[in-house]
């Protein structure tokens, strides 16, 4: 399989932001199974809403691990939402994830989602605003 250049580039850097967060008011949702072939985690660090620290481990294939070390470095400085930082199609389009394995990027989306709804209880938001 040919990567492109944003896929090699992240995968190999994928070192800077793999890793676990730990301490009171980390935020941890993973989704996918070894088994299967594709597992991913979130550790998110939120503070006031907004994030501070991102760090993520996978299992999978180079695009799994690459798009996760992309969503955690540009994750930092967002508000806590249960939106990636670009969408799965972007997010496609930008690593040139072929069609047979887009649906890593959803679990890659279900982890990040459950990171995220780990961490609403900490932002104070009125009752009933969708995540």
């Amino acid at each position: 399989m040919n990567y492109n250049d944003a896929t090699m580039r992240c995968f190999e850097g994928a070192a800077a932001a793999a890793g676990v967060l730990s301490g009171a008011g980390v935020c941890r949702g993973s989704a996918g199974r070894r088994a299967q072939g594709t597992w991913v985690q979130f550790d998110l660090q939120p503070d006031a809403g907004v994030i501070q620290s991102a760090r993520f481990l996978a299992f999978g294939c180079p695009h799994t691990i690459a798009v996760s070390a992309w969503v955690a470095e540009h994750a930092v400085g967002l508000p806590l939402t249960a939106a990636l930082p670009e969408n799965v199609q972007q997010l496609s389009e930008r690593f040139a994830v072929p069609i047979e394995k887009r649906g890593r990027l959803l679990i890659i989306e279900d982890a990040w989602v459950a990171a995220v709804r780990c961490g609403i209880p900490a932002i104070e938001s009125p009752p009933g605003t969708p995540i």
